[in-house]
């Protein structure tokens, strides 16, 4: 009841607003957390990150690491900050945050709003390290003269204070980002950022995040490069810049569109990823995710692990918990011992 009041009452604010707030009260100690949730079931391992459980926290929420310590405990197996970039950028004019409540969704253009990679870094370097993974989700500065070395720049500063890190080519909201999924240009911005990662005195896993908007030929691509780049796994998917099918006044606004209207899109490019990786890469569905059902499917179709973010603006912070103890009872009824499981075992409908 207090969340949902809570809730009622952010969303009389403007979105980026509310935002703001509710981070606010989580790190002031306002809103209530679970603490880790496990079991048997759902402890799991991600390329080699030992995770609780295996829903977590997409980057977006907490873009400057100012919230780290609340997030983790609030029931995610893992939380994911950023995106970071090598010097601060202010990001797009405002306002670049709509919510979509008829359609469960929301459409923002952020652009890489950040204090850049030296601040959060320094957050992040003072963090006491739990039981639950944090990582870090990489970009590059709009006026970069060189946007594939930013990638590498931001993890040479903070690598070190993380768990993992996120290599996002897949934001529609940077001119020309998402050219950086082509195979020449993600083959050696890869290349920088493994490099980078090599010389860390504990290197860590990198994934890749890719978008929705991709064709069979880019996904295969995208794969092939993922696979001969020694990335740990691919994180599947951003956000849309699809309108199909939405009702709310804000449908037409600039932006990538997350949230229940890329549950469906988000699954098909997961499944089809299932099938060109083979299991050699861990893959971790995000893009829709609401419920334990839907964390289900992800799973099913191919995910060790899911992300989500957007759902809490319209179900609170306390959908993770509800989320990891549904997936739980999910997984016995199924008849599946754990997490590991379970991945793959329900793909072919979706391909």
């Amino acid at each position: 009841m207090i969340e949902a009041l809570g809730l009622a009452v952010l969303h009389r604010f403007d979105p980026e607003r509310a935002h703001g707030l509710s981070l606010k009260a989580l790190s002031a100690g306002l809103v209530p957390l679970p603490g880790v949730i496990t079991s048997d079931r759902l402890r799991t391992q991600v390329a080699g990150l030992v995770l609780s459980n295996p829903v977590g926290l997409a980057a977006g929420f907490d873009k400057n690491a100012t919230a780290v310590a609340p997030l983790s405990r609030a029931g995610f197996g893992f939380v994911e900050v950023g995106a970071a970039t090598p010097r601060p950028q202010p990001g797009n004019p405002q306002p670049r945050l709509f919510r979509l409540t008829e359609d469960r969704a929301a459409i923002n253009r952020f652009g890489f709003n950040n204090e850049g990679a030296e601040a959060i870094g320094a957050r992040l370097a003072v963090r006491k390290r739990g039981p639950v993974p944090v990582g870090l989700n990489l970009g590059a500065n709009k006026d970069s003269a060189d946007r594939a070395q930013d990638f590498a720049r931001v993890l040479a500063v903070c690598g070190p204070h993380v768990d993992f890190a996120t290599v996002n080519v897949s934001s529609p909201n940077t001119e020309k980002l998402r050219d950086l999924q082509g195979r020449a240009a993600l083959s050696a911005l890869l290349a920088g950022v493994m490099e980078t990662r090599a010389a860390l005195a504990q290197p860590i896993p990198v994934f890749l995040k890719i978008a929705p908007d991709l064709n069979a030929d880019e996904l295969a691509e995208i794969a092939e490069v993922a696979l001969a780049s020694g990335v740990a796994g691919i994180i599947a998917t951003n956000t849309t810049l699809s309108r199909e099918g939405l009702i709310s006044a804000s449908k037409g606004e600039m932006g990538g569109l997350s949230g229940a209207p890329l549950f469906e899109k988000s699954t098909r490019v997961l499944a089809q990823l299932s099938v060109l990786t083979q299991g050699k890469l861990p893959l971790i569905g995000v893009g829709g995710v609401s419920s334990a059902e839907e964390a289900f499917v992800k799973i099913l179709v191919g995910a060790s692990a899911v992300q989500f973010y957007t759902a809490m603006v319209f179900h609170g912070i306390s959908l993770a918990a509800k989320i990891a103890r549904g997936l739980d009872v999910l997984l016995e009824r199924e008849g599946y011992a754990s997490v590991a499981d379970a991945v793959g075992k329900g793909r072919a409908q979706w391909l």
